[in-house]
């Protein structure tokens, strides 16, 4: 396993004490460790469309079929940037293995037990030596191209999978990252949650519901209960705010009392009434996704819409 310096304790330490007295959680936070990896795989169990959903599962399908004859050769590498439990990821190098005489994969992701979840679930399809895990925070990588070209050899085609995160990452950081990574001959494919219906809003307002469940709530919670924190401090609330022009999902925790947070040798202060924004999730509709993409470089090429018109997985190029 790989470690990216961006993962090491002291920068840590540091992005959650700074975004903390922001009075926000980073989103790698949830994801941490063993236990907020375990309660994550829960809510995904029980709520993933990707799981639970034939119809979402077969867009996937759809979509891993059409980028096969796109290209061909010897050797490729697939990296699945924040890989997660690498489901996903495992479906797809088994058809990668069809026209790939070798396949290596990188399983990135913020969390070590998260990247120990998709090595596992890769070693249905890859022999151990070809699986590669690496943690790093996506966010906070500028030379992540370097960092991947030190794992696999740069002359290897990449095929790229970037699953459920355009949700949960700022779109003026990530994908910029993205379009810098990219280099002639690479592959994209990606996932967004989107707003069904022709009314942006109203198609937000119709997915809230799914995000206010017992699963979601505890995953939530056990961060804060990691800082020492009981759930009784306060009240989780659900809500939805715009944010430059998209609309996102969020979660803010509101203080009953006043409670002080420690991280290391210091500590931020919440008075009672005060929030601490704990999750939050853009929702896209394809024409505001094609947007955003499109000032970085970034063209659709391709695209599998689900039934519902709640989730889509995108074939991308850098143009």
């Amino acid at each position: 396993m790989i470690v990216h310096h961006s993962q090491f304790p002291v920068s840590v330490q540091r992005q959650l004490l700074d975004a903390l007295r922001l009075g926000q959680v980073p989103p790698r936070f949830l994801y941490d460790g063993d236990r907020q990896t375990q309660k994550w795989l829960a809510v995904h169990r029980a709520h993933s469309p990707s799981r639970i959903d034939a119809g979402v599962q077969s867009i996937y399908e759809q979509a891993f079929d059409a980028s096969l004859g796109q290209a061909a050769g010897e050797s490729a590498c697939l990296v699945g940037l924040g890989c997660g439990g690498g489901q996903k990821d495992t479906r797809y190098l088994a058809k990668l293995k069809s026209i790939y005489s070798t396949i290596d994969y990188v399983p990135c992701d913020v969390s070590q037990a998260m990247t120990r979840v998709a090595r596992e679930a890769a070693a249905a399809e890859l022999p151990l030596e070809r699986i590669h895990p690496f943690v790093c925070d996506l966010a906070n990588a500028p030379d992540l191209g370097q960092a991947l070209d030190g794992i696999v050899s740069p002359e290897t085609k990449r095929v790229f999978t970037f699953f459920g995160m355009i949700p949960n990452l700022e779109p003026a950081v990530i994908l910029p990252r993205l379009a810098a990574l990219l280099r002639e001959g690479d592959r994209l494919l990606l996932s967004a949650n989107l707003a069904p219906g022709d009314n942006y809003r109203n198609g937000v307002e119709t997915v809230l519901p799914q995000y206010d469940n017992t699963e979601t709530r505890a995953w939530l919670l056990s961060f804060l209960e990691g800082m020492g924190v009981s759930p009784a401090a306060g009240q989780l609330r659900f809500g939805i705010e715009e944010v430059d022009g998209l609309l996102r999902i969020v979660a803010n925790f509101k203080f009953l009392n006043t409670v002080r947070l420690r991280v290391a040798d210091e500590s931020v202060e919440f008075a009672a009434g005060r929030s601490l924004r704990l999750f939050y999730s853009y929702r896209h509709t394809e024409q505001t996704l094609a947007k955003r993409l499109a000032k970085h470089g970034l063209a659709v090429a391709d695209s599998e819409i689900d039934a519902s018109a709640e989730e889509g997985v995108f074939r991308v190029e850098w143009v």
